[in-house]
């Protein structure tokens, strides 16, 4: 249960008032006790998230939140944390009781998934309960609702299967690389074996890219740089593709013939997770950069930091090398991700392998809106390397056009 990444889950996100019995509903769904249940309003303080395999919806990631409605100075906190929670929520769950006074929040939660897009529906839990002033108020607005009881799990497996015919379309993104690749094909996988490699283990998106690669019935080979041509020496026929970590593109580039298609974890993960067409036009904002601006790295993971940490010291290392300009950097990880973005020149984001497609798209939307160009590691490398037509080359179907030389 627990082998499916959280960034691969369908995330949904129980929202709604104190004592509206979102954590009982939570529990009702699991089958279990995982939440914690109180009739003291405003039990539930921090959002709460469960990894859970629930029959038949599949690996998903259940967040119960703080009631909308909180008060007071740490209330208005927990408020701020559980709108966060929009970002990558992918099925809404509006939670009231039959005579709840449906009111501000609730319509705020409403507009915010409208105008977000995101799937929703209001859940008029304690069904076993007297009152219709809910369901009449959700009627007369023409919002999609179901009655269900956590008590006597009425109405609970009706709501699996709506949350599964809710589920958005980027809930089945893009694959890693799996189109892109055919059975018994040869795939070479590049992965440096560095300080920042955790002792022992391969980083995510090199497993990830690996499971996709068989569950394709194609072969993997994996080596580091040091071996690729030896590696390449060993093959009868050049493999479909070669897949290296960014940072030794060039190692890489010099070692490859130029015939051999090439691309990176974070470019396959570009496209996967985000809209590879929007960080590819937004690398070409590295040519108007200008002494003093200010560049936001943004990452997903909270590893421990490396004196050669990529987002820290190698990217600032290679943009003050091409651009000869004084930048500013400042670095968010995690889930942290500033509302504004306006006195941003560019934002860098990582692969984004540790949280779900609706953050990044969040992202990426975010930046948009605000008319800061966007882009990721793996696209920015390869344009600084100068290969970014050829990483690219992979994915040529649906991709904008690419300025083969840097502006």
């Amino acid at each position: 249960m627990y082998r499916t990444p959280a960034s691969n889950r369908l995330h949904i996100g129980i929202f709604g008032k104190r004592n509206t019995g979102k954590s009982s509903l939570i529990n009702a769904v699991c089958g279990q006790d995982i939440a914690i249940v109180s009739a003291v309003a405003g039990t539930t303080t921090d959002p709460v998230y469960k990894a859970m395999e629930i029959n038949p919806i599949g690996p998903c990631m259940l967040i119960d939140t703080a009631g909308i409605d909180d008060e007071g100075v740490l209330g208005d906190e927990r408020v701020k944390r559980t709108q966060r929670v929009l970002r990558k929520t992918d099925v809404g769950i509006i939670v009231v009781s039959p005579d709840t006074l449906i009111d501000k929040f609730e319509e705020d939660l409403v507009a915010n998934f409208t105008a977000k897009k995101l799937p929703f529906i209001f859940v008029v839990n304690k069904s076993d309960l007297a009152g219709e002033a809910a369901i009449k108020f959700i009627q007369a607005k023409g919002w999609a609702y179901l009655k269900v009881s956590s008590k006597t799990k009425a109405g609970i497996e009706e709501l699996k299967t709506k949350i599964i015919d809710l589920a958005p379309g980027h809930w089945s993104p893009i694959p890693l690389v799996g189109d892109i690749i055919q059975p018994k094909d040869n795939v070479v996988l590049v992965c440096p074996i560095d300080s920042a490699m955790p002792q022992g283990r391969l980083i995510l998106p090199q497993v990830q890219v690996m499971r996709d690669i068989l569950d394709n019935n194609a072969v993997a080979l994996v080596t580091k740089e040091t071996e690729l041509a030896d590696c390449l020496a060993s093959l009868k026929e050049k493999p479909r593709v070669v897949i290296t970590d960014s940072q030794v593109f060039e190692i890489v580039r010099d070692v490859l013939p130029p015939d051999f298609p090439l691309t990176s974890f974070s470019t396959v993960f570009a496209r996967h997770k985000g809209d590879l067409n929007a960080f590819v036009q937004g690398v070409y904002a590295v040519e108007k950069l200008a002494d003093g601006d200010e560049i936001l790295i943004a990452e997903a993971c909270t590893h421990h930091v490396q004196p050669e940490d990529i987002g820290r010291t190698k990217i600032p290392t290679w943009l003050l090398n091409h651009t000869h300009k004084d930048l500013h950097y400042e670095v968010t990880a995690g889930g942290d991700f500033p509302d504004d973005l306006s006195r941003y020149k560019l934002i860098i984001s990582c692969g984004g392998c540790m949280i779900n497609r609706r953050e990044v798209l969040h992202r990426i939307e975010k930046a948009a809106s605000q008319k800061v160009a966007i882009t990721n590691y793996g696209i920015l490398m390869a344009y600084l390397s100068g290969i970014l037509p050829r990483v690219l080359q992979p994915f040529k179907s649906g991709i904008v056009a690419i300025q083969d030389k840097k502006v």
